[in-house]
């Protein structure tokens, strides 16, 4: 969740698969009075969908992701058992898609999508050039890179994407990643062992 003195937020992979999880989700909002302006997804395998059709719900909006992650929306319920998760309703549909370069604006604060395939075909990552830092969701963790073993997966892609897409960005650019500790684009290009 992201807001600024403005209380307009941008919830990114909402992530909530429990009824604990959503709840502390809308509380953290009612609580801090804010204005929830769009649901944004960095790629759509289970993990990072979860939730979406609960914001759709409670707040109206629709989820908003790259339309080559798209697919990953059908049969969720299946899919979900195959990872031993229990989950009783299909994927909420897209609202939007979002492209390279689009801007993503709430409030005073900007961020720009960055197409990184590789983990996922529509992966994206979204980046703050102001607040020196990219949400860059499974694409690279700290001293590691996304899992490219999943369906449409690619090393060789996904290593490219990291390193024409992502390693340019200053090297004080702090890395939110999807899972883990954050890390810097300095402290990958040093010591990341895949890059």
């Amino acid at each position: 969740m992201l807001f600024d003195e403005t209380k307009e937020a941008v919830l990114i992979d909402a992530g909530c698969i429990t009824d604990t999880e959503k709840l502390t989700l809308k509380r953290f909002i009612d609580e801090n009075d804010l204005t929830l302006k769009r649901l944004i997804n960095t790629h759509l395998h289970l993990d990072h969908q979860f939730g979406n059709k609960f914001v759709t719900d409670t707040f109206g909006l629709l989820p908003e992701a790259n339309q080559q992650d798209e697919f990953l929306l059908a049969n969720v319920v299946a899919q979900a058992k195959s990872f031993g998760f229990s989950v009783e309703e299909e994927a909420q549909p897209l609202g939007k898609y979002i492209n390279e370069g689009d801007e993503i604006k709430f409030g005073n604060c900007s961020l720009k999508a960055i197409h990184v395939p590789g983990h996922s075909p529509g992966s994206l990552a979204f980046y703050s050039e102001k607040e020196g830092v990219v949400f860059a969701g499974d694409v690279l963790f700290r001293n590691s890179i996304g899992r490219t073993d999943l369906p449409y997966g690619d090393y060789a892609t996904l290593i490219l994407s990291i390193t024409k897409k992502l390693l340019p960005l200053p090297d004080s650019t702090v890395v939110y990643c999807g899972h883990g500790p954050s890390t810097t684009i300095g402290s990958e290009k040093n010591s990341n062992p895949y890059l």
